[in-house]
């Protein structure tokens, strides 16, 4: 076979184009230039917020959730904004036995969200009172996002200074200190109006439930009816009067009394006699009414 061979000519112009060692290392280390021809790579877009519509049209307070999204933390007239967990405020309106009948009034509404879920989950009617308009034009627009629309309402408002006495159910997320404000005005309510809070008590008024889940910790009250005054009993074939004393849903008696002890429970009582004997009743008006008993006030305290 022959062997081919290059032409003496083309030989010294092939070895000046031949790379030296040095040139090699450099092709080996030196990064791949891009193609200048190449149809350069498009970088992947990025994923465009969503986009959130005005239930409500542009301008003022109602202007969309493009104008106004809240942030926690945020201040307030007397707080600041931080939502209550989802699982708390199940457990708090399970626990105050929320049902369609129910008038559902939250303190400080924020975005709307427990009187959404009262209305959603449990059919009552529901009312926000905010503070802060803004915030009552977002929590209107969950309402109907959510569907409740015509059964959760929210109004602008201070909660010391609007009137919620139609409320069957109180919930509300405030300060100890705003608690404590609140609390005559709450204890003059309706005997048996339910009282739920996110988180802070209310001084010397025990609960009568604490409301725990992972997340959080919440309180539950009755609103005691007011049983101050003397009454004169009559248990059977016997006769007696005392004065009933009440801190809160606890009544206090006359050390050596017929009764040792009592508790109000909404509308209704419960009494230890002297002797053991349990005595279980409800306020009708002027009386206590119970299985074989009755008490009747006398006199109104004070």
């Amino acid at each position: 076979m022959r062997r081919q061979t290059l032409p003496l000519l083309l030989l010294p112009l092939l070895l000046a184009a031949a790379p030296t060692a040095a040139q090699m290392k450099m092709l080996g280390t030196t990064p791949e230039m891009p193609d200048p021809l190449a149809i350069p790579a498009v970088p992947p877009i990025a994923e465009a917020p969503p986009v959130r519509y005005s239930l409500f049209g542009p301008g003022g307070a109602q202007s969309g959730d493009a104008q106004f999204q809240p942030e926690v933390g945020q201040a307030g007239k007397d707080v600041i904004w931080v939502p209550t967990p989802d699982s708390l405020v199940k457990a708090m309106l399970t626990t105050a036995e929320v049902k369609p009948t129910d008038i559902v009034v939250d303190l400080g509404s924020g975005d709307g969200k427990i009187a959404i879920a009262a209305a959603r989950d449990f059919g009552a009617r529901a009312r926000g009172i905010e503070f802060n308009p803004d915030m009552v034009a977002l929590a209107r627009r969950n309402a109907q996002r959510a569907g409740v629309a015509g059964k959760a309402s929210f109004q602008q408002g201070d909660i010391f200074e609007t009137d919620f006495t139609d409320a069957t159910v109180i919930t509300m997320y405030l300060l100890p200190s705003l608690n404590l404000k609140l609390r005559d005005t709450l204890l003059k309510m309706k005997p048996g109006t339910r009282i739920v809070s996110h988180a802070f008590s209310m001084g010397e008024w025990e609960p009568e439930r604490t409301i725990s889940t992972d997340e959080a910790t919440g309180y539950y009250w009755i609103v005691p009816a007011n049983l101050a005054g003397r009454w004169a009993f009559e248990v059977g074939s016997e006769r007696f009067a005392t004065e009933l004393g009440q801190q809160f849903q606890m009544v206090t008696l006359p050390r050596g009394g017929p009764l040792k002890e009592g508790r109000v429970r909404g509308l209704s009582v419960t009494f230890t006699r002297a002797n053991g004997e349990q005595l279980q009743g409800e306020l009708r008006g002027n009386q206590l009414v119970g299985n074989g008993w009755v008490a009747t006030r006398i006199k109104p305290a004070g």
